[in-house]
């Protein structure tokens, strides 16, 4: 895994986030992710800033995923919890930020990906793109309450069942007929349409998007369960460990699960 990094650039009202890791698919390192946090941190600090933009380097993907090598050091389920809860709290920061939000997907948008574009405010994308979090088919580890109803709220809990239990990729064309998508364009009009999306949202009246965005980040996170137990399961299984090896030896198949 390369070390990546995080782009964090200001072009007057506007923010840009950029993901640049093209040698991994914009794969997530820690760094990057506690990056993003400070990042997101930042663009909430800032009154000035009207929308802010996320986008991966490359055109190939927007992000892959989350650099798992990590993983094969765990031997406790509380790894796990630890794990889950940090993702959390760099998540809570995209959340948290109290200006439109717009995701550039171009390619691949795969776990940390899919939660990332999933707490955005709009997402746009070109035609070949692809969405999924296909853990139960590769490292078999589970995903926080925050993370569930964040991805369930923004794709539905249908789509999201698709994606986590069947391991499915979904097409933009899919997600452009769910409402998940806002625009599906050809890669030489993506930079004309997020300019215009960019220039619209700056000119909302910033309370309204502040108040608004706030009253739909509590709906979504009033009342989530405790399900670090079931966490601490998940993560200090066999099957966990079993999946993480299989995936760094590069195996190229489903794990032979055996639940325990």
């Amino acid at each position: 895994m390369s070390a990546g990094r995080i782009v964090f650039e200001r072009d007057g009202a506007a923010a840009h986030i950029r993901f640049d890791n093209p040698s991994a698919h914009n794969a997530l390192t820690g760094q990057m992710w506690r990056d993003l946090r400070d990042a997101a941190r930042a663009i909430a600090d800032d009154p000035a800033i009207r929308v802010a933009t996320f986008r991966g380097v490359g055109g190939k993907a927007f992000i892959s995923g989350t650099d798992i090598t990590k993983f094969a050091d765990f031997a406790q389920g509380d790894q796990g919890v630890a794990y889950e809860r940090e993702i959390d709290e760099c998540m809570s920061a995209v959340d948290a930020i109290p200006c439109t939000t717009i995701a550039v997907v171009e390619g691949w948008a795969v776990g940390g990906g899919l939660n990332i574009s999933s707490a955005c405010d709009f997402r746009i994308a070109t035609p070949d793109a692809r969405f999924g979090s296909p853990i139960g088919r590769t490292i078999g580890n589970c995903l926080s309450a925050a993370s569930v109803a964040r991805i369930g709220a923004a794709v539905g809990v249908q789509f999201a069942k698709r994606m986590v239990l069947l391991g499915e990729f979904l097409t933009a064309e899919q997600l452009f007929a769910s409402g998940f998508l806002l625009r599906v364009l050809d890669r030489d009009a993506i930079d004309g349409e997020l300019a215009a999306l960019c220039a619209r949202a700056s000119e909302n009246a910033p309370l309204t998007t502040r108040v608004t965005k706030e009253t739909i980040r509590r709906m979504t996170f009033g009342a989530l369960p405790d399900i670090e137990p079931l966490i601490s399961q998940v993560y200090g299984s066999d099957d966990f460990r079993r999946g993480v090896a299989d995936f760094l030896a590069k195996t190229k198949r489903v794990p032979d699960w055996t639940g325990e």
